[in-house]
């Protein structure tokens, strides 16, 4: 009989500031529970994932992945996952939200310019990496949290160059894997070292949405209907905005004003360009339309939200909410 898949029903997504892109979540009640989750849940950035202690899996629309203490989990965006302890135990988890093309953008060379940093792009990613096979990958990630954990003066210098080692060293398993493989007569043919947008399936772990999800992360500045957006998902347009609404809990079309309007926040705080400008370069057809979704969403106008970042006034950051849905701060019961 074939195992039973639940059924999506929460999208935990999460503010992450434009110009540090990064959330950590830690402490001693980041234990996760031994009774799996009713729900598989997915996120709008790069969830990092590392077991302190005891053992347990995650899964994958019906894939069950075990882990233990010392791994290290990479789990992208739009990707449907659950995590569960063994029976007796609950483990001890921290983890690290991140937008990886947003805090490394200006620590990249330029032939990295186009190369999409989520780690699913990468041939054969792995979900759960294990210490004893890649201590580096470990080592950087417990680096990374103390950094954050800490905030030393200059930490957020240390966390940007951190992330960037490890993703130079998720390259480097990969390359040497696919080199590997090549070499025991595998088949390669078709693989290729640059990623494109159909290198991507979604077969391994199906959210019925992604294809519109990873479609308005990748176009938000361009003009297309929700007709379009049914169509990337096969669906009628009507089938699609109730599937939409019920796994996001808001409107397509809301969905991609709030995309417009966080792409917005970060050349606010990256560039002089002038508020019309900037509502053009992000997909509003009029600066008036991009002013008003811009208080509905963020309480407050596009003009008072650059003034307030450029005063680094992180309290008010931190207070901000770019989001109707919140994210997960605690881990479930």
């Amino acid at each position: 009989m074939a195992k039973h898949v639940r059924t999506i029903t929460e999208c935990r997504n999460y503010y992450l500031a434009p110009h540090f892109p990064v959330l950590l979540l830690t402490g001693e009640h980041w234990k996760i529970s031994n009774v799996p989750s009713d729900r598989l849940h997915f996120h709008n950035c790069l969830e990092i994932g590392i077991c302190h202690s005891d053992s347990g899996c995650m899964e994958f629309y019906g894939e069950t992945i075990p882990f233990k203490e010392g791994d290290v989990t990479f789990i992208p965006r739009n990707v449907s996952h659950t995590t569960y302890s063994d029976p007796g135990v609950t483990s001890h988890w921290s983890y690290l939200f991140v937008d990886p093309k947003g805090l490394l953008k200006n620590s990249l060379p330029p032939a990295w310019e186009n190369f999409d940093l989520q780690p699913f792009r990468f041939q054969n990613f792995q979900y759960i990496l294990s210490r004893e096979q890649y201590p580096a990958v470990y080592q950087l990630v417990m680096l990374l949290i103390e950094e954050l954990r800490e905030e030393k003066p200059g930490y957020q210098f240390t966390t940007t160059g951190l992330m960037l080692a490890l993703y130079i060293e998720i390259f480097r398993i990969q390359s040497e894997e696919r080199e590997e493989k090549n070499e025991k007569g595998g088949d390669v043919s078709g693989e290729k070292m640059e990623n494109t947008e159909d290198d991507f399936s979604h077969s391994s772990t199906p959210l019925p949405i992604a294809p519109a999800l990873d479609y308005i992360e990748n176009n938000y500045m361009k003009q297309f209907s929700m007709e379009f957006l049914a169509g990337l998902c096969h669906w009628s347009p009507t089938h699609f905005r109730r599937i939409f609404q019920s796994v996001m809990r808001i409107s397509p079309l809301n969905y991609v004003n709030h995309t417009r309007i966080q792409k917005s926040c970060s050349l606010l705080c990256s560039t002089e360009d002038s508020i019309l400008s900037i509502s053009e370069a992000v997909g509003f057809q009029s600066v008036s339309s991009y002013n008003r979704y811009f208080v509905r969403i963020m309480q407050m106008s596009p003009r008072e939200y650059r003034r307030q970042m450029l005063q680094s006034d992180k309290q008010a950051v931190q207070n901000m909410s770019i989001l109707e849905y919140s994210g997960w701060m605690y881990p479930e019961e």
